[in-house]
């Protein structure tokens, strides 16, 4: 992860706020032949102490789903010119959001399969409100408990976390703001969602 401090400003609990509110991310650990890597989306604990996901029986991270891990969570990036600054002698650069969440990766009681399910749907769910969320209970009987039984629980043990908010905080403000302008006039999500962030920082 970056290490420049200008940019490793947010606190745990921000950090942690945004890994949850994104709630999808990459599972990366060490394979018998290699590095290991999944899109998995997860629910994370209200005190961010760990991690519930889902895996299928036939990732080879099911296989190999003990001890050291990473989840690597982005959030909107974008490319920013060095015209925007008017600034002299700049370079080009990318602006982004990430938290890295490290621990370690555990497989849970089979058992806990349907609550962990239904929990990571309920957090989505509610997030589209007022349409009326889906729940398990509407699956014919018999359904999920089959579809269940291709997919494993695990829980991350969350470590460490550590949060690089790379929003152009080294340049002067005013350049800043030439570039957050500029990127708000792009037709692109995550250049108006970096543009949004950067000037919430800088407020």
């Amino acid at each position: 992860m970056h290490t420049n401090p200008a940019f490793r400003t947010a606190t745990r609990d921000e950090n942690l706020a945004f890994a949850r509110q994104r709630g999808f991310g990459i599972l990366m650990l060490n394979g018998a032949d290699g590095p290991l890597a999944s899109h998995i989306p997860f629910v994370l604990a209200e005190d961010g102490m760990f991690a519930e996901l889902h895996l299928t029986r036939s990732n080879p991270i099911a296989r190999a789903a003990h001890g050291p891990a990473l989840l690597a969570v982005s959030g909107p990036d974008a490319y920013i010119s060095p015209d925007w600054y008017g600034l002299e002698d700049q370079v080009p650069t990318w602006n982004y959001v990430s938290v890295h969440l490290r621990g370690t990766l555990s497989e849970m009681d089979i058992d806990l399969m349907k609550g962990h399910v239904d929990a990571l749907s309920a957090v989505h769910e509610n997030r589209l409100l007022p349409k009326q969320p889906w729940h398990s209970d509407k699956m014919s009987e018999g359904t999920l408990p089959r579809m269940m039984r291709m997919i494993l629980p695990f829980r991350l043990t969350i470590g460490s976390v550590e949060g690089t908010w790379k929003l152009n905080q080294n340049k002067p403000d005013e350049a800043r703001a030439k570039a957050a302008d500029a990127l708000s006039a792009q037709p692109d999500a995550g250049a108006q969602a970096i543009a949004a962030l950067m000037r919430r920082k800088t407020d």
